[in-house]
């Protein structure tokens, strides 16, 4: 890969800071706008032509696997749908390995924070591939459970990767055309083409072409004619990949006699830029071929196959090479030239794994089904991956007293990777070579052989090839070249004239192996004398590495001269990447040597490491090993991210993460409970639809939560930015698809009630039991689909963002996080929430999770409402127990609120005590520290006024004895809040029953009309019973009258079950951290509850002055409790809480708070005035040079200011708010307002 744009139009590296959003491309009008010209003004968006030939493949994969699973009759035959799974794996994962190689390193340097998600969802589509062929790879076939599996797991595929290519239109796109000028973009897409192999490319191309329309055809045609470099071979070569090299079925063998013979007479000279390159007479080119017609058989291989030892010699030799300069590093302690010795490692390690593939895909399948050395194979790659480690922890802990042990693990790992490679290979020539040498022709031989170059991409090719070379002799060179000609088919002509001039600048000596070899150079073979007098000989010059990318990046400088263009020159610089063991004088060739003249790529001026990751993708790919861990990142990036460092110490955050738990669990119950919807079960159908609403409510909480808070706080460090957007593309892209389902279940269940009608038809019926299978069978595969995109994404959550947290937040922020996202749960959301996580949870997660919720909501009255909503909701219905977990109640009870367990009496048991055991009682509770306040005051009131209360439930239960022999009870009227209208309620609230209270055992509307003619207040929330004004019948209190006359007759719009609450006419919801229905929409709709200031507070408050619990105390105008009032309460900018309409009254006279005497609002204009009046007022003279010293109150600075009788303005905020402190009598004339 190139090196990172540093110079170009796009800005160099670093954070970029995004100022605004960016313009996604909209997908969904592909056809007819964004890829219609669009690739033409932006190279990058040619991936757009990709995804929708991917797209495709995807789609029509998915629509043969329903039929497949829905056609039972047609067979258990799937080896074409094999064929297809195989080539689209094929496909996609070199589009992958691609993208990570090149296209991803690239925009990190630009944009951080972004590329790092997308390759992490290559690789859990990898994991998506393992497990499908996993499943294809079954013995049961045949089986209807398998048919739907395999149509599931497909669909599952298809949801994931569009979902994947359609985040990269939103958001990578953008991102590289607003980053990255026209001819980087351009260079980018050249680079991804180049490291796609070879036999990859030859059918990645017809395939994409066959994909998408004429139009479309000449626009990428168009477009690639502006990314490939101006050099007619290279262009020859991609183009004749994109026909499909259908055409003609002769070898280059057949295309070279044919072009030998028709040249003209005479020799031709083909003058390059820099000088003459001499060629073959036409006589002499005939004579030559038909040499080395003759001699091809005789070379000094016995067997063209035998070519495999040249290979093994080469990379043997290499790596003898490395093991004696890590002796060298050893011995002279000089660690200067590591990133070099790492660069040569990084390249034989490259080398090894796609000469392991060549073998594992070409070699040994052809020779024999059986023979693998997949797993010597692996082991290889594990120890150069040893290797490298040891050496970047060499680079990190620079020169102290362990380099030397450090350097001895280097030559012992070098020796160990020499003597493994050594053994593998003498097996391979044992086992392996003999059988090749029997069984197939040297025909056969060659093409095997030529096909195991081609699994290697371009990239590596040019850098290879000149490597091997120079390690042969003259002769053997010259018959490689010829095996390589004759192997290669006609469509191949300019691919392997590029492969034979590469080859010839790794050789030492000024000759042209190509024309020796094979009769005449292969350049005249690229086109006529013009079109190569145009291509400059590649191995001419040497240029440094500043000058390598300014022949890649550079533009028309000089109008007398011709540009230059990407690619057109291959310093040997970039050969020496890759070749380390050459010194690059011995690459320094004049322009009159016979060296063949072929364009370089132009791609190879950096490292090749990066390449690395991709080589080891591929390699996993051909031998198909297990399902690759997720664990792992394509990039070779210092990280900690690891998932083993998760959990290992309790953060108030992880707590938030530990939804994800719960979210795995039913995400498995719809995965794998979905298969039975075949059955057309009435009640699972219900149960199933029941269970999905709640996970789809919970997940909307779970997800705007994220959204809402955790995201935005993470943007809001510096170095974060842009790290969530890809997740909250995902939740719109998981909302979608929930809504999907529930239009499934809704036209399943539909499906049904038409199954239940009786048909007399049984053709009908047939079809209505088909319909209904292919609905459920597409609901299943739905399902599939929602666990794998919600599981990657909780996991790459996990993976990414989790850490983040620990390193970039303090405990304190992290608390004040999770209480934001409680304090906009509203109390219905939390009564389905927390026995769903709880299921999920251990005992000890539990424990952990409501410590942690308990330390956030401390302020608040959370404790009191989760054991009041836990008792009732117990009370009505027992919670059931999942197995292995303790129900929410017992954990409750027992860790949230210990302090209840100091003194909890019922009415009961302060009846049957004396007065010394009540005053024992009373300074029990008073000496308890742990009790709230507003607990241990409510205790105290009670106990002593226990007396009173027994004698009033005494009289109480004399008139409910007296009420019973037929005398009605105190209030058993209907009472109405619009008399003429007979609309039931009274002056306080509209509702259509009244409360008995139980204090009294008198009815009452509400609270209020009782508290106004009663001597006691009336505790509403120890109501258990209600009268229907309807039917005038006593019930237990409830939302619906219970009486059959009724017929479920409404009490009101609104009921409270904890608070005992009915209103009919507002909006009202019930706060579980104020444990008070307020009024409004809810939390996390308009409004939120701050945990610090325990109060619920619109939207529009969210940043605000907080005061730890700053509504639980009196209004500084009426003295009425804020806490419980049922007035409107108004925040003051200073933090304080006032009636508003006391703040009306009070505003009108004062404009400071009565509390901390601070500024009610922005006093601006009213300044100015006493300004302006200041400065038209003249004061006595014996006043005028008198100061004054201030306090202001608004900055709360110390100052002077001039004398006056009522106004002192502040020097320093220019406020009048101020007060004073000192008044100096004796006359300055130097009064200033300098700080005191």
């Amino acid at each position: 890969m190139a090196a990172p744009f540093t110079d170009g139009g796009g800005g160099g590296g670093g954070v970029a800071v995004m100022a605004g959003p960016v313009n996604p491309i909209d997908a969904s009008t592909q056809s007819k706008t964004c890829l219609k010209n669009s690739a033409l003004k932006s190279p990058i968006l040619i991936f757009l032509f990709f995804h929708k030939a991917i797209k495709l493949e995807l789609d029509g994969l998915h629509r043969a696997a329903m039929a497949f699973a829905t056609n039972l009759d047609t067979g258990g035959d799937i080896s074409s749908l094999l064929e297809r799974y195989h080539f689209l794996r094929e496909i996609y994962k070199h589009h992958c390995n691609a993208e990570d190689e090149v296209i991803f390193p690239a925009l990190d340097i630009r944009v951080k924070n972004v590329a790092r998600t997308y390759s992490l969802e290559h690789e859990g589509e990898s994991f998506l591939f393992d497990q499908l062929f996993q499943l294809l790879n079954s013995s049961m076939r045949n089986e209807e459970s398998y048919r739907r599996e395999l149509a599931s797991c497909t669909g599952a595929l298809q949801t994931s990767i569009s979902q994947h290519m359609s985040k990269e239109e939103e958001q990578v796109f953008p991102l590289l055309i607003e980053k990255f000028s026209f001819e980087e973009q351009a260079s980018l897409v050249w680079q991804f083409l180049c490291s796609i192999p070879v036999n990859m490319m030859a059918e990645f191309l017809p395939w994409l072409s066959s994909s998408i329309s004429s139009d479309e055809h000449q626009d990428m045609d168009k477009c690639l004619c502006k990314i490939i470099p101006k050099e007619k071979l290279l262009q020859q070569v991609i183009f004749a990949w994109m026909k499909g090299g259908k055409a003609s079925h002769n070898s280059c063998e057949d295309n070279l006699k044919a072009t030998c013979q028709n040249t003209g007479s005479g020799a031709l000279v083909c003058e390059t830029d820099m000088g003459p390159c001499a060629w073959e007479s036409t006589k002499t080119g005939k004579r030559r071929y038909v040499e080395m017609s003759c001699d091809a058989t005789n070379s000094s291989l016995s067997c063209p196959i035998d070519e495999i030892l040249l290979w093994h010699n080469a990379i043997k030799s290499e790596l003898n090479d490395i093991a004696k300069a890590a002796r060298k590093i050893q011995l002279s302690g000089d660690f200067s030239d590591l990133s070099a010795f790492n660069k040569r490692l990084q390249f034989i390690a490259e080398v090894c794994i796609f000469h392991s593939i060549a073998e594992d895909k070409v070699i040994f399948p052809a020779v024999d089904a059986e023979l693998s050395f997949a797993q010597e194979h692996a082991e290889e790659e594990i120890q150069f991956d040893k290797l490298r480690c040891l050496i970047e922890s060499i680079q990190s802990t620079g020169a102290n007293s362990s380099s030397a042990e450090f350097y001895t693990k280097l030559c012992s790992q070098a020796d160990l990777i020499m003597a493994s490679i050594q053994k593998h290979f003498h097996n391979e020539e044992v086992q392996v070579l003999p059988l090749a040498r029997k069984h197939f022709s040297s025909k056969r031989q060659r093409e095997l052989l030529y096909q195991s170059l081609c699994v290697m991409p371009l990239k590596l090719i040019e850098c290879v090839l000149p490597w091997l070379v120079g390690s042969l002799s003259e002769e053997a060179a010259r018959s490689f070249l010829q095996n390589m000609y004759m192997a290669a088919p006609a469509s191949d002509l300019a691919l392997v004239t590029l492969f034979s001039g590469w080859a010839c600048k790794g050789h030492s000596r000024n000759v042209c192996l190509s024309s020796n070899a094979i009769g005449c150079c292969p350049a005249r073979m690229a086109g006529s004398k013009e079109d190569i007098k145009q291509t400059s000989c590649s191995c001419s010059h040497n240029f440094s590495a500043d000058e390598k990318l300014a022949s890649v990046q550079e533009d028309e400088t000089d109008d007398d001269r011709r540009p230059v263009k990407r690619g057109n020159l291959m310093p040997l610089g970039d050969c020496d990447a890759c070749s380390p063991t050459r010194s690059v004088n011995n690459h320094k060739s004049s322009c009159s040597n016979q060296s063949c003249c072929v364009p370089g790529l132009g791609v190879n001026g950096s490292n090749l490491g990066t390449s690395l990751a991709a080589a080891k993708s591929l390699r996993s790919l051909s031998i198909g090993p297990s399902a690759p861990s997720l664990n792992s990142s394509l990039f070779n990036w210092e990280t900690d991210l690891s998932s083993a460092d998760i959990g290992c110490t309790s953060r108030p955050i992880d707590n938030i993460f530990k939804f994800h738990k719960a979210i795995r669990k039913d995400l498995e119950y719809l995965d794998v409970e979905s298969g039975k919807l075949n059955d057309c079960n009435e009640s699972f159908l219900r149960q199933f639809t029941g269970r999905f609403r709640l996970l789809w409510g919970l997940y909307r909480a779970h997800s705007n939560a994220e959204d809402d808070i955790v995201f935005p706080e993470l943007e809001s460090k510096e170095t974060l930015h842009n790290v969530s957007h890809s997740y909250t593309l995902d939740h719109k892209q998981e909302e979608k698809l929930f809504g999907d389902i529930s239009s499934a279940l809704s036209d399943l269940t539909q499906l049904h009630e038409c199954l239940n009608i009786n048909l007399s038809d049984d053709i009908t019926r047939s079809e209505a039991v088909r319909k209904y299978n292919e609905k459920a069978t597409e609901l299943q595969g739905m399902c599939k689909s929602i666990r794998v995109s919600l599981d990657q994404h909780v996991f790459r959550e996990e993976l990414e963002l989790w850490p983040l947290f620990d390193r970039h937040f303090s405990v304190e922020e992290q608390d004040k996080i999770v209480g934001r996202i409680i304090g906009t749960t509203g109390a219905e959301v939390l009564q389905s929430m927390l026995p769903w996580v709880t299921s999920a949870l251990t005992q000890e997660e539990q424990n952990i999770m409501m410590d942690t919720w308990k330390q956030a909501t401390r302020n608040t009255m959370f404790s009191e409402w989760l054991n009041e909503w836990w008792e009732g909701s117990a009370a009505a219905s027992p919670a059931a127990t999942s197995e292995g977990c303790t129900p929410l109640g017992s954990d409750v009870h027992e860790s949230l609120d210990h302090s209840d367990h100091t003194f909890k009496p019922g009415w009961n048991d302060i009846f049957r005590m004396n007065q010394n055991e009540l005053e024992a009682e009373i300074r029990k509770v008073s000496r308890d520290s742990t009790l709230d306040p507003r607990r241990k005051a409510y205790l105290i009131q009670n106990l002593m006024t226990s007396r009173w209360i027994a004698s009033q439930q005494k009289s109480l239960q004399a008139r409910d004895n007296e009420s019973s022999n037929g005398e009605e009870i105190f209030g058993c009227s209907p009472s109405f809040r619009d008399p003429e209208k007979q609309i039931f309620g009274c002056e306080h609230y509209k509702r259509n029953c009244k409360l008995r209270a139980a204090c009294c055992g008198k009815l009452f509307t509400c609270r209020f009309c009782h508290d106004k003619v009663s001597d006691h207040s009336m505790d509403r929330k120890a109501t258990t019973e209600m009268m229907c004004m309807c039917c005038m019948k006593i019930q237990p209190v409830g939302p619906f009258c219970t009486t059959p006359s009724c017929g479920g007759f409404s009490m009101a719009k609104y009921y409270c079950p904890i608070c005992k609450f009915f209103d009919d006419e507002r909006v009202v919801y019930h706060c579980p951290f104020c444990n008070l229905c307020r009024v409004g929409r809810g939390l996390g709709v308009d409004f939120f509850h701050c945990m610090t200031c325990n109060c619920c507070l619109a939207m529009k408050l969210v940043d605000h002055k907080c005061r730890e619990k700053g509504l639980e105390t009196n209004c500084p105008i009426c003295c009425d409790f804020l806490f419980t009032s049922s007035a409107t309460v108004r925040a003051l900018p200073c933090g304080h809480f006032m009636h508003s309409a006391c703040f009306q009254a009070y505003t009108c006279s004062h404009y400071i708070c009565p509390i901390c005497s601070k500024s009610l609002g922005d006093m601006a204009v009213y300044f100015g005035m006493l300004d302006a009046l200041l400065a038209s007022e003249e004061l006595p003279e014996e006043y005028r040079d008198r100061c004054q010293d201030i306090l202001c109150n608004d900055c709360d600075k110390k100052g002077n200011a001039r004398f006056h009788w009522l106004y002192h303005k502040c020097g320093f905020c220019g406020s009048y708010n101020t007060r004073v402190i000192k008044v100096d009598m004796m006359t300055n004339t130097n009064c200033s307002t300098s700080n005191q």
